[in-house]
Formats: structure tokens, sequence, C-alpha cells
């Protein structure tokens, strides 16, 4: 008869279970603090701007502690049952606390939903899966609705492998809803090219041409490009050579895109050893030679266009717009305007009218020896031969412009451009902005923005920081404010470079308690700030003698530094799911 001490073989297990995972909690609570606890206190009662509570309601009793410390073990459990899929018994381990905590297995599932859906799958490939069945399988039980624009996501961003970014493009392109064709493969082609992941670039093409998929010119140029811009220019001649293994022929059309592609990467030697090479083999057109006058144009190399171009006229071929503006182009790299100048009257007697592409070349040309004269003479000259402005016109001038600090001109010129109805792109209005925030005050980049936003242009992020940056240095608060605003309307979330321009700018005001508040709710979503801008802000609340609110802002940023160096280890092993 057993003795009223014995307990069970199970419960003496799980007693000792118990035992070894509360010794490794307090060891984990002495070194780490929970992050989900100290993110939850800008803007409530806890809040830096409220006085000391008293210390006594804060301190818990012995009770609790033991309490707290039962309950923790309990939720680890659960969430090391969900984690292993294993499951314990409420018979071997009693839990009474089930009911308290209803919400916490539900809280367990969805603990990646702060992760954008790119990075929810870029983070299974973090957890060193064994075996491309429990990979795919991984994958699949990610709560993510897979498109082309996550699956370009995933493959452009990141730090994956050639091979983890083929495994996933081999999985997602079997997901209803993703097409299966030529464009699908354009994403992963490009993606490995930039990467310079050859080895897997390869295979993927002939898995394109496995499942049925013919590599087109499209194709040939992502895979061109990709090799001579590795400055591996033997292997894009290597595989011209082989493109009937890809089901592409050699003809004049393939040739154009190598040779276009070794001119746009300053190869130009290489394509004219090609050139000569191939010269009776492949049949020659207009678009080949005006590749070559283009190359040599870019290098200033006069002597060398003037013999592709005797060689267009001896093929039989007639010069076109696009030969003369490489030529324009070219004697403006020399430095030989006047015989530019010629060139140009020269097409008009012969009868072949100047397009926008001849005018952009002579209007580069007097932008390069700044006679802002002659370029606006040009610029009228458009408008007098029927001919309109491009995008490519206006971004010239205004940056031409603005580097000669002549904001009032480029200023004229932008509000043209958008009255022709021509729209700049986000990249040209960040390049526009960029010049203006770096003299003088904010007024001019603040009317660039408020035109463009007027007419529905897309901001970027990098031109919202700019306008910050350059608003906080002057103390525009009132305009950063709503700047901010405006920047969140268009969908732009803020990061901490956002928040520390803010809090630079309440600052420099002497709005102290704002910019506390700034700083709480940028602590409050994970953000660590700068050692500089805590810094003065702390300088300035310790002047201010608001000694309280800087000794609780600094227990803050000491919490918000540990949790950041902790995330950080955890995002690096994929502990975050």
């Amino acid at each position: 008869m057993q003795s009223s001490n014995q307990q069970p073989e199970g419960v003496s297990m799980a007693f000792h279970f118990q035992q070894i995972l509360g010794s490794c909690l307090s060891y984990n609570k002495a070194r780490f603090h929970l992050t989900c606890i100290s993110s939850f206190f800008s803007a409530f009662p806890f809040s830096t701007l409220n006085g000391f509570s008293d210390s006594s309601k804060m301190e818990p009793s012995f009770d609790q502690i033991n309490n707290q410390s039962d309950v923790d073990e309990r939720r680890v459990l659960s969430e090391l049952s969900d984690l292993f899929q294993f499951s314990y018994s409420n018979t071997t381990i009693p839990n009474p606390y089930k009911e308290s905590y209803p919400v916490k297995q539900i809280e367990s599932r969805a603990v990646d939903e702060f992760l954008l859906p790119e990075e929810k799958l870029r983070g299974i490939f973090l957890q060193k899966l064994r075996g491309k069945t429990a990979i795919e399988r991984a994958l699949s039980n990610v709560s993510v609705e897979l498109s082309v624009d996550i699956i370009a996501k995933v493959v452009n961003t990141g730090n994956l492998g050639g091979e983890a970014m083929v495994l996933f493009f081999n999985w997602a392109i079997k997901q209803p809803g993703i097409p299966r064709d030529i464009h699908s493969y354009y994403i992963i082609t490009k993606a490995l090219g930039r990467r310079k992941f050859f080895k897997f670039m390869i295979e993927i093409l002939h898995d394109m041409v496995k499942e049925g998929v013919k590599p087109d010119l499209e194709t040939l140029s992502i895979v061109m490009d990709s090799f001579i811009r590795a400055r591996r220019v033997h292997k894009a001649l290597e595989m011209f050579e082989n493109l009937e293994e890809l089901g592409l022929k050699r003809d004049t059309e393939s040739l154009n895109v190598l040779l276009q592609c070794l001119c746009r990467r300053a190869h130009v030697g290489a394509a004219n050893s090609l050139f000569n090479a191939v010269g009776g083999k492949i049949k020659f057109n207009c678009v080949t030679y005006n590749i070559m006058i283009s190359g040599w144009s870019k290098l200033g190399r006069v002597s060398e266009m003037e013999r592709i171009l005797k060689a267009l006229i001896a093929d039989g071929f007639t010069p076109d717009c696009s030969t003369f503006s490489y030529l324009i182009e070219g004697l403006g790299r020399a430095g030989r305007i006047d015989d530019a100048i010629e060139i140009f009257y020269h097409m008009k007697e012969k009868g072949c009218i100047p397009d926008t592409r001849v005018y952009n070349a002579m209007i580069s040309n007097f932008i390069s020896i700044g006679n802002f004269d002659e370029c606006m003479k040009y610029y009228k000259g458009l408008f007098d031969s029927n001919s309109d402005p491009d995008l490519d016109t206006y971004t010239k001038l205004i940056s031409a412009f603005l580097k000669a600090q002549k904001v009032a001109d480029a200023l004229e010129i932008f509000e043209e451009m958008l009255d022709q109805g021509i729209l700049p792109t986000t990249g040209s209005l960040t390049s526009f902005i960029e010049p203006l925030c770096s003299y003088g005050p904010p007024h001019a980049a603040m009317m660039v923005y408020k035109k463009a936003r007027r007419f529905g242009c897309k901001i970027s992020l990098s031109a919202y920081k700019l306008l910050l940056m350059r608003l906080s240095r002057f103390g525009k608060c009132g305009m950063l404010l709503n700047l901010w605003e405006d920047m969140q309307e268009s969908g732009h979330t803020s990061d901490m470079e956002v928040y520390e321009c803010v809090i630079n700018g309440l600052c420099n005001i002497g709005h102290l308690e704002n910019a506390v508040l700034v700083m709480e709710e940028a602590l409050h979503k994970g953000f660590c700030p700068s050692r500089v801008i805590y810094r003065k802000l702390n300088n300035k609340l310790l002047v201010s003698n608001e000694v309280e609110k800087a000794y609780k802002l600094f227990l803050k940023i000491k919490d918000a530094r540990r949790n950041e160096n902790a995330r950080r280890y955890w995002r690096a092993n994929g502990w975050h799911f």
C-alpha cells in the first residue's frame, strides 16, 4: 500500500517540469524585460507628463508574485504546446486560470500580425526549416492573400538567398490566382540577376522552357543586362551564341538587345567588337547603327560616330531624328557646340524636321556650358516647330535651374509643365525638392510640394523627410505638423527619422510638452530615438526645471533601448514567428 505522501507518476513528472521551467523563467526575467509590457505607456495614466505615482501601489505583494509566476508558467506551457504541437491535459497539471485568459490563445496565433505580408513570407526562411516539403507547408500556412505584387516584394527586398528565392517562386506560381506566364518570370529573373545569382537565373530560364513559357526579347534584355552590370560581358556573349537552347534566334532583334545593354553600361568597345564580328552574318537595320552611334556619343568619340554614320549611309539607310540627336549629343560632349548647331540647321535644310529628342539634345548641350539664354531659345523653338516638350525636356531645364540656384526660373518652368498636363514622376519630384532643401528657407520647396499635390502627383517618403527636416531646422512647426498629417493621409507610415524631425522642431520653438508626447508615441510604436535627439530633449527639460519628466522619460528610453536590442536579436533568428 502506497504512503499518503507519494504522488502519482504523471503529477510528479509534471511538477518536476514546472520546477525546471520556473527556474528558466526567473532567469529570463532577470536578464530581459518583456517588450509587450513596456510599450503601452504613451498618452495613458502612466504618461511622463503625469507626476510620480505612489511607490507602495507599484510594488506587488509576495502572494501576487507567486501567483503571477504560476500564471506565467502556464501561459508559457500553452505557447510551447502550440509551438511544438503537443498537448498537456488539465488532469496532469490543474489550470485554475484557464478561464482567466481566454484571449491568450488567439493572441499567440496572431503574434505576427504586425508584419507586412512579404515579411511574413520571408520570415519562414529564417526558421531554418529542413526540407522542401516543410518549407512549402509553412508557406501555405501563412495567412496572406498572395498576389504578383507581394511576390515581387518578397524577392526584391530582404536578404533571401538564390535557392530560397527559387523555392519560394516555384511554390508561389502553383498557388491559385498567380498566372504562370512570362510576366511572372520577369520578376524572379530580374531579382536573381540583380543579386548576381546567375546559376539560379539560368535554371529559371530552363524551367521556363520546360513549362512551355517561351522567353522573349524582354527576358533576354533582363538576363543580358544582369551579366553586363556585373561586368561579366563574356557570359552575355556566350549566352548570345547559345540562344537556340532557349528557343530564341540569333537575329537582328536579339543582336540589338545585346548591343543596347552593352552601350547602356558603357561597354562600347565590346559592343563595337561584336558589331564588327557579326557584320555580314547578321543583317543590320537602322536601329543597329543608331545604337552604336548612341554608345560612342556618350563617350564623345566623334570619329567613331562619323565612321558608323558612313556605314549607315553606305548600307542604304537614311539618318533619322534619333541619329541626329545622338550626333548632336556626342558633339556637345566633345565640346564642339558650333558643329552641333551646324548639324541642327543642316538637318532642317535636308527636310528632316527636328523632333523633341533633337531639341532636348541641343538644350542639354547649352546646359553643359551654362548658357541658359540659348536653352530657353531652343525650348521656345519647340513650340514654334509644332513639337511638344516632354518630361525629359522639363526635367533637364528644372534641374539645371535649381543647380544654378535660379529658383524663380525653375518654379516658372515647373508651373508650365503642370499646365501642359505633364506630371513629374515620384523620383523627378524628389530630385526637385532635394536641392531646394539644401539652401535657403523652405518656402520654394513647399511651393513645389503644394502644386504637385494639388495636381495629384505622388510624393515619396524621401521627399516628405527632406521637407520635414527643413521645416524643423527653421522652426516652422505649424507647417511641419500639417505636412506630417498630409504624409500620413497619403499612406506613408512614420518611422523614427520622421519622429525625430518633429521632436527636433518642437524643441527648437520650446514646445517641450508636445515634444515629450511625440517621443512617447514613437516609443509606444516600438521606435527608439537617436542619442542626439534624446539628449537635446533631455537637456531642454532639465534647463526648464522639468526634472521629474526628464527622469521618467529616461526610464522609458532605457527600456526602449533594451527592447530594441532584443528585437534585433529576435528578428535575426526568426523568433517573431
